[in-house]
């Protein structure tokens, strides 16, 4: 499989300032409400993502919990985290968010999952299943909640 077949996005124009749409992906506990793959379940309250280096705990829906390595971060503009199991080595896989103010109340918001470092073949068929799709749903989601904040 070809690089670039590793890494899927999606993205659009919503009508909210980035700082409100930056705010429901930075905090863990609403990360749920717009999570396109109905793979999260919740997460504890008091993790808001500060900064690369810290680390988010989220329960999925399977009822595993994953630990999530927060690896980019530039407040309002730039998060990325590689998930792993609790205390163990990320496996590869990347969860990226991207924000362009367009103005003060429109954002280019870019949803990126890349999986070439993944090497776990027990995941690998479900990176595949993660498509351009599945990230758009989550960017819609997105969209709806942060348009009515």
């Amino acid at each position: 499989m070809a690089e670039q077949d590793r890494v899927v996005s999606a993205g659009r124009r919503i009508a909210a300032p980035a700082a409100v749409i930056f705010e429901l992906i930075a905090d863990p506990v609403r990360q749920p409400e717009w999570d396109g793959n109905d793979n999260l379940a919740q997460a504890a309250p008091g993790q808001r993502v500060r900064g690369a280096g810290d680390t988010f705990t989220m329960t999925l829906t399977q009822g595993p919990d994953r630990e999530n390595h927060v690896v980019e971060f530039d407040e309002g503009r730039l998060i990325a985290w590689r998930p792993s199991e609790p205390g163990g080595v990320p496996p590869g896989h990347l969860w990226r968010w991207a924000l362009e103010p367009v103005d003060d109340a429109t954002t280019v918001v870019t949803h990126t999952y890349d999986w070439t470092d993944l090497t776990d073949p027990q995941r690998l068929a479900r990176a595949q299943a993660t498509t351009a799709d599945k990230l758009q749903a989550s960017i819609d989601r997105l969209a709806a909640l942060a348009e009515r904040d």
